[in-house]
Parts: structure tokens; sequence; C-alpha cells
């Protein structure tokens, strides 16, 4: 329990159902650490800010997700396969919340 108290928003459910809301606190959270660079495509991130970005992400996903992804080190390949897994969500979720 004492993992939650040092989170700064609630971690990636395994289903996904808090994905919309997860990115934008990851963006947000990043960019306030001058740490989302690390996230973008082709970027020039130093060692020790991957190292740190991906400590961040790992510490906001659910335990099985970080399971599965363990051997994932570079947090750029663990952002686009966390985005893999579940941007499809959006496509579900987004117009039955609509319809709601």
């Amino acid at each position: 329990m004492a993992n939650i108290e040092n989170r700064k928003f609630i971690a990636l459910d395994i289903s996904g159902k808090n994905y919309l809301s997860w990115v934008l606190d990851v963006k947000l959270h990043l960019s306030a650490k001058k740490l989302r660079h690390t996230i973008e495509e082709e970027n020039t991130a130093t060692n020790e800010e991957r190292a740190t970005a991906l400590i961040f992400l790992r510490h906001h996903i659910d335990d099985g997700l970080k399971y599965e992804y363990l051997t994932v080190e570079n947090p750029l390949e663990l952002w686009q396969n966390l985005n893999d897994r579940i941007e499809h969500l959006k496509a579900v979720v987004l117009p039955k919340a609509l319809n709601d």
C-alpha cells in the first residue's frame, strides 16, 4: 500500500479503462519534470533522462503491466507498447461516453 501513496496519480489499469486520463497525467507530469521528450520519436534524451522517465512510467502502471513489459528498457518503447495495447479503446470508450 505504501507504493500507492508515492504515486502522483492513479496507475494505468491493466484493463486500460483509465487510459485516456492516464495519458494526460503522464504527459503533464513528464512535461513538468522536463522529460516529455523521452516519449517522443527521435529524441535526444540522455541515459539518465531515459532511466528517470522509465522509472516514472513503471511506477504508474499496474503490476501486471510491469511484469509483461519487464524487459523494456526505453521509455519511448514502453510508451509505444502501452499505446499499441490500449489505443483501440479510444474508439470503444469515447463513443460510448458521448452517448451516455
